[in-house]
């Protein structure tokens, strides 16, 4: 679907997901001749920079996060005669009238306001949108994550932004939701009739989504001090993966069809009470470890840190999700900075065999997992128990592998540039809806409510490792490991 003419305007253009994110994506699909001849984009800052001196911003901080194969001096210099900058203050409608005479007044070219800064900025930009007349029928707004810190401040931002835009002008980015494999877990489930029968409670043991960072809080932490790992990531990524595996059948890709069963899934979230929080969630904060051999600082001693700090860098859940098909099995979600790999997977593991029929030389059956791999390599793996050659019924377990990048020889789109074109292209099937975001909120909110109400500190563990020992001990209970803890030792 080829784009019409737009100009995308980037407030924060100048800070660190501009840099690091948007503007390469922005490029790649220059450099694949997505983006037509009148496309622009428009940064939009604090510094009072000239468009020269943004532009050596750009060639300085934007440049090195595009890879050297990718890279043509040519086509970059083609890519950035597309960008101006203007400064002005967010706050103060006064100084948006220079975006006002550049934005063009033409129907036919659509205005996407992206908004990449503080929420507590969301509601005064759409209103000075607005008042300066650039809030119209042919504009969209993109969201950044944290979509509010509660439920309430959810709900007000939903309220500020939908006085301003209408609900299919809003787009609320979930940069998982623009992966490869979690495209290809829709293409899985839905265009082949092999999982649907297993895909219930009869055949599923359970599901674990992990997302593990080796990385620290790095030079984030005003952000994250007041976020946390709750509600950085489980309350939007790991929440909306689990929406894809246990979404029932839509009826088409389109974007309510898509969107309503996922906000079914989240309504049909099994509510804590403090019991259920107690034993069900847990909370920890990374002390000083080794990192691939190199020692690390705990939480509290990085930058800018709090000695005190109770803010949780790792949580893991234990959910239930109150359905016939799910009736019964755990959902558990983890979430860790300073973990021991960089990974973000979903395991789908089947029950074992009732009864084997092998037993010369053969350990106990391992149950057939599938593995959707969405960092740092993204496929699928089909872990199954298979005969060794030889004399005797020996079996051992194998793996049936789909690696994306080698099945298919053709350039991969990076997460941000599948959304963004979307975004361009009015296509809503992979964006929140407020609905969704105000249920995501409302299952999560008890947890935060408790940890507020508690004295207790989050649970320490070493960096490098996979968390405290208690989150072992939360699936332990059930009878079950962890992927990594349950792979047989080669």
């Amino acid at each position: 679907m080829a784009l019409a003419d737009f100009d995308l305007v980037l407030f924060g253009g100048g800070g660190d997901l501009a840099m690091r994110k948007l503007l390469p994506a922005m490029y790649a699909r220059d450099r694949a001749k997505d983006l037509p001849p009148g496309a622009r984009i428009i940064c939009v800052g604090r510094h009072g920079w000239s468009r020269d001196e943004f532009l050596t911003e750009i060639n300085q901080n934007s440049k090195r996060h595009i890879a050297a194969a990718n890279f043509d001096p040519r086509l970059w210099e083609a890519f950035c005669a597309r960008i101006d900058y203007l400064s002005l203050d967010a706050n103060d409608a006064a100084t948006y009238q220079p975006l006002v005479d550049m934005v063009r007044k033409d129907s036919a070219i659509t205005s996407v306001f992206y908004l990449a800064t503080p929420p507590s900025l969301f509601a005064r930009i759409c209103h000075n949108l607005s008042a300066c007349g650039l809030a119209a029928p042919n504009s969209r707004v993109v969201l950044e994550k944290p979509l509010g810190r509660d439920l309430a401040s959810a709900r007000q931002i939903i309220a500020d932004v939908g006085s301003v835009f209408a609900e299919s002008q809003i787009y609320r980015i979930d940069h998982y939701l623009g992966k490869e494999a979690v495209q290809n877990l829709l293409a899985l489930r839905f265009g082949n009739v092999l999982f649907e029968p297993l895909w219930r409670r009869e055949w599923i043991s359970d599901v674990q989504i992990t997302i593990a960072e080796e990385l620290g809080v790095g030079n984030r932490m005003d952000y994250y001090e007041t976020s946390g790992a709750l509600r950085d990531m489980l309350q939007n990524h790991l929440l909306q993966l689990l929406c894809i595996v246990a979404m029932e059948p839509p009826v088409s890709v389109t974007p309510d069809a898509v969107r309503d069963e996922k906000l079914k899934v989240l309504r049909s979230l099994k509510r804590f009470t403090p019991a259920t929080l107690a034993q069900n969630v847990i909370r920890g904060q990374y002390r000083a470890g080794h990192v691939e051999g190199i020692a690390v600082p705990s939480y509290r001693h990085e930058p800018d840190a709090k000695p005190e700090s109770r803010t949780e860098t790792y949580v893991a859940v234990k959910a239930e999700i109150d359905t016939w098909r799910w009736a019964g099995v755990p959902f558990y979600l983890r979430t860790g900075k300073r973990m021991a790999d960089q990974l973000a997977e979903i395991v789908v593991r089947f029950k074992t065999v009732p009864h084997s029929i092998f037993t010369q030389g053969t350990g106990p059956a391992l149950p057939n997992c599938l593995v959707i791999r969405l960092q740092p390599d993204e496929g699928l793996q089909l872990n199954l128990m298979a005969k060794t050659p030889g004399d005797g019924m020996r079996l051992k377990p194998v793996e049936l592998e789909l690696d994306f990048r080698e099945t298919f020889k053709m350039p991969r789109m990076e997460a941000y540039e599948r959304l963004l074109l979307d975004v361009l292209r009015g296509q809503l099937t992979l964006f929140m809806r407020s609905d969704e975001l105000e249920a995501a909120w409302e299952w999560v909110e008890p947890i935060l409510n408790y940890w507020e109400q508690q004295e207790t500190e989050p649970l320490p563990y070493a960096s490098g490792t996979w968390g405290p020992a208690a989150a072992s001990a939360l699936i332990g209970r059930d009878g079950l490991q962890w992927r990594e803890e349950s792979l047989p030792e080669m």
